[in-house]
């Protein structure tokens, strides 16, 4: 999925040459010439990642981004400050106001390149937790946004990854004005001290004796104890290149030597606050899903998460022009298996018909259970030819290898049927889509089942 970057300059030249840059990469690039354009645009969720150029004619780059960070429907977008201010104390102004980053001009394609992939990566993944979290809203959850806006990032736990005394006492010192600081000089126990500390940040010298830092960055990224702990790297000026190389596995912010102090503290507290912010997020979807979300049989969603979900995802296809693909699964002859070998039996085919469909399907996608023996897929950004191939595959999953029931004592075949559609229509009503699903599969029934039928829009 290609990002929308929004670049912000009131020079044309600037404009150009950026628009350039990001679109040989394949990224979508918007452009605003102001500071009032921009948070318009801001505003209206167009836009993943924002180029911000500081000298303007209306409303400077400092402002822009004081507002976007402080405005609870734009907070989580990251701001990257693209300027030709160059003093420490432009760019300590720069990320006191919320910037995640600072680069000064000229920036090379390839350091820009490199920060754009990996905030576009923070944005998807904090887009698809807000966006459950949206739902969760509907059911009685606490928005976690105007919090976020409030935090000040102080008050966090940090481990410091660093095998040089002098330079671990210093950054520690710097630190424990605002923060819990732990110290681990021996890199090769980090990972476990990490895993077992609960902490806000690691901060990881990359410039390590006799081991890679990187490598410890990659392996805090495989664990799932460490895996959404944020990451800020250090290094000595001639290994910046290896701070690249860091973003691209997951490193979250980097600093080179010799580290300012004020530049320390900011950088460290916009990644604590974005880690509560995305915990809390985590929290909140996951209270929603034991409260009232899921189906308990099967552990799907159930479908009253599904109708509140699928009107979000279909705003969203709408409001960027994307395909919305809609599949409503039947299972074939569903009574006839209850009658024949008891509800239990039922159950054990729900069970493990809602295994293979999670299975075949994207992270991204939606899978519920609509009701008795029907179930909803919902696939955002896959038009008709591809959600038709998904569907093919699952009905083969389904009819290839029979149901174990009754404690695997029995084994049964079972068969699906599907009726499949799209949103393409922007504005086009939810019932609407859902309709047309339905009708594809009454026509799979009654064309002699364990078949998909797809119907356009």
């Amino acid at each position: 999925m290609s990002a929308r970057i929004l670049v912000v300059d009131d020079v044309p030249a600037n404009v150009k040459l950026l628009e350039a840059r990001l679109s040989a990469e394949y990224f979508d690039v918007m452009t605003a010439s102001n500071g009032t354009e921009a948070l318009a645009l801001a505003s209206r969720a167009e836009c993943d990642i924002i180029l911000l150029d500081v000298m303007m004619p209306d409303m400077d780059g400092f402002e822009v981004c004081r507002r976007l960070k402080t405005d609870p429907a734009t907070h989580h977008i990251p701001v990257v400050m693209v300027t030709a201010l160059d003093s420490p104390a432009d760019r300590n102004r720069g990320l006191e106001a919320g910037a995640d980053d600072f680069l000064t001009k000229p920036v090379s394609d390839v350091v820009l390149i490199a920060r754009v992939r990996s905030l576009t990566r923070l944005k998807m993944m904090t887009d698809e937790l807000r966006m459950r979290a949206i739902t969760s809203l509907e059911i009685g959850m606490q928005a976690p946004e105007r919090s976020a806006v409030a935090d000040t990032g102080r008050g966090g736990r940090i481990l410091l990854v660093d095998d040089r005394q002098s330079s671990y006492e210093r950054l520690a010192t710097i630190l424990a004005a605002e923060h819990t600081i732990d110290v681990e000089p021996n890199p090769t126990e980090a990972l476990f001290h990490a895993a077992e500390g609960n902490y806000d940040l690691l901060i990881v010298s990359l410039d390590l004796n006799n081991f890679d830092g990187l490598r410890l960055c990659s392996q805090a990224r495989s664990l799932e104890r460490t895996r959404h702990v944020p990451i800020l790297a250090i290094a000595d000026p001639e290994n910046s290149t290896r701070l690249l190389r860091g973003l691209e596995i997951g490193v979250n912010d980097y600093l080179l030597r010799p580290i300012d102090k004020t530049e320390l503290l900011a950088r460290a507290r916009t990644q604590i606050r974005r880690r509560r912010y995305t915990d809390h997020l985590r929290d909140n979807v996951q209270n929603s899903i034991e409260m009232a979300i899921t189906d308990a049989l099967t552990g799907l969603h159930n479908r009253r998460y599904m109708e509140s979900h699928l009107a979000t995802l279909a705003e969203q296809a709408s409001t960027r022009g994307k395909p919305l693909a809609l599949m409503i699964l039947d299972i074939d002859y569903f009574k006839s298996i209850n009658d024949n070998y008891g509800h239990d039996a039922g159950d054990d085919v729900l069970r493990e018909f809602a295994v293979r469909v999670r299975k075949s399907i994207r992270g991204i996608d939606l899978a519920c259970r609509y009701g008795g023996e029907e179930f909803v897929i919902v696939m955002p950004e896959t038009d008709l030819h591809v959600a038709g191939m998904v569907a093919e595959r699952l009905r083969r999953s389904i009819a290839g290898e029979s149901f174990a029931v009754h404690k695997g004592t029995k084994r049964i075949e079972v068969t699906i049927s599907i009726g499949l559609t799209t949103l393409e229509q922007k504005g086009e009503a939810v019932a609407d889509v859902l309709k047309r699903a339905d009708t594809a599969l009454y026509r799979a029934k009654h064309d002699g089942r364990n078949r998909v039928v797809s119907q356009a829009a």
